[in-house]
């Protein structure tokens, strides 16, 4: 079976923190470090970031190309058209969908979830975190572990059918949202992690993430989703400082 094309997707605008998928974190642009630790998971075969194509993201593509990141850009909008039409000229089958605001994305997660993908009859599949609110039989991970691994097929289905504008926005609503047609599967955590949130919204959340890699990263070193929760178990007042 093929190994899937991850497609990261990063715009600069954001009506809560504009420009944060360039904040600098550890030295380095906090996309920098989504694409290098996505690079880090054994079952990916390429790394691709989907951007929109206005002038706004003029920097984030600059970006790509300063740092030999492969690129495709498309409507601001209609993420579910960038998205299909990066897996179209990636050949993409399956691809898994990252989001830009999760620095502390864990490629050992990631291999995880492709092998759910792999070993099982489904159209797609998504990591439970954070706010996930459906029936689950064991627990969430962290908000900002997001990560979601679907086949072509479904993606261009979608991409054919899809009319509701949420639906063009958030590039797989249309699909987890019909369960009856589609075989959709949930990752689970042993215990339920829910309560962290290691996205990137606020400011808070960007000073929280550069706490974190200001004690566990070393330069080069993926550190791994375990490290982070022990650390936040340990140091709960890291939390608490952002959050005041």
């Amino acid at each position: 079976m093929r190994q899937p094309v991850a497609i990261i997707q990063a715009r600069m605008g954001s009506s809560r923190l504009a420009g944060k998928v360039l904040a600098t974190v550890a030295g380095r642009p906090m996309l920098w470090h989504v694409v290098e630790r996505v690079r880090t998971a054994q079952s990916v075969a390429q790394v691709v970031v989907a951007t929109p194509d206005g002038e706004k993201d003029a920097p984030l593509r600059k970006f790509c190309e300063d740092y030999g990141i492969e690129l495709v850009a498309g409507s601001e909008t209609d993420v579910l058209d960038r998205y299909y039409r990066a897996a179209v000229q990636y050949d993409a089958d399956p691809l898994l969908r990252i989001t830009a605001d999760c620095p502390l994305v864990d490629p050992e997660l990631v291999d995880r979830l492709v092998r759910m993908y792999q070993q099982g009859d489904w159209d797609y599949v998504a990591v439970a975190a954070g706010t996930d609110a459906q029936q689950l039989p064991n627990g969430r991970y962290p908000d900002g572990l997001d990560a979601e691994c679907l086949s072509f097929a479904v993606l261009k289905q979608a991409w054919q059918e899809a009319t509701d504008p949420l639906d063009r926005e958030h590039a797989t609503r249309f699909i987890w949202r019909q369960k009856d047609r589609f075989r959709c599967g949930r990752l689970t955590s042993p215990q339920d992690l829910g309560h962290l949130r290691l996205t990137v919204d606020y400011p808070g959340d960007l000073e929280l993430i550069r706490k974190i890699y200001s004690v566990l990263y070393r330069d080069g070193e993926v550190f791994p989703l375990s490290g982070v929760v022990k650390l936040l178990h340990e140091r709960a007042d890291l939390i608490t400082q952002v959050s005041e």
